[in-house]
């Protein structure tokens, strides 16, 4: 598997959202699955939950000029339940997030930002407090979520973190990736598809 698919690890500026059972629908609501790609759809992320907070004059995370650009996302329990719509973790990932930090998270969103290579771990409710509350207290402190080693760091905190076995492996070898799979064995391919008479006509 090429070295470009293999997710090991993710560092970066964090932002927190907060609050359990966040589902899909506030996360991408659901008129924007319509779209016929993903495309743009980063700029829909949680457009209800920034909509609302600007109406009480409190800037949502995702408008927070000093939160822009981060790729650490920490969240709270049973995040991206609800209906098992792809565009939530796609608009995460086009967003710039490069892993998810929580306490738990919906089993079909998990899988689908598995598949987009996007890392999703979890680590004790207390923990996540301290890295939210490290997070929040710091707008430039840097944080590394390292898959070899299942732990996040950053802001002086070093905190343990699981992820099924399964979804682990399949992220640092690179397997996630399909599509890379298939190009990178392309004469392996291109084989097969030389002893399928309905391509070789024969």
């Amino acid at each position: 598997m090429t070295g470009s698919s293999r997710v090991e690890r993710a560092s970066g500026r964090a932002i927190v959202v907060r609050g359990h059972d966040i589902d899909t629908d506030r996360i991408m609501p659901a008129r924007f699955l319509k779209a016929v790609t993903f495309e743009g759809l980063e700029a829909h992320l949680f457009e209800d939950d920034r909509a609302e907070a600007a109406r009480r004059g409190e800037p949502h995370p995702f408008d927070t000029p000093s939160r822009g650009g981060a790729s650490i996302l920490i969240v709270g329990a049973n995040f991206g339940c609800g209906s098992s719509r792809e565009h939530a973790p796609q608009a995460i990932r086009r967003w710039g997030i490069r892993a998810v930090v929580g306490e738990s998270f919906a089993e079909i969103f998990f899988t689908n930002s598995v598949a987009l290579g996007l890392p999703c771990v979890t680590a004790a409710p207390a923990d996540i407090l301290r890295l939210m509350a490290a997070a929040d207290a710091d707008a430039t402190a840097l944080f590394t979520v390292d898959l070899d080693r299942m732990t996040v760091t950053g802001a002086g905190l070093t905190t343990g973190v699981t992820m099924p076995p399964a979804a682990r492996e399949s992220l640092v070898s690179g397997a996630w990736d399909a599509t890379g799979l298939l190009v990178e064995r392309y004469d392996e391919v291109e084989r097969t598809a030389a002893r399928l008479p309905y391509l070789t006509g024969f």
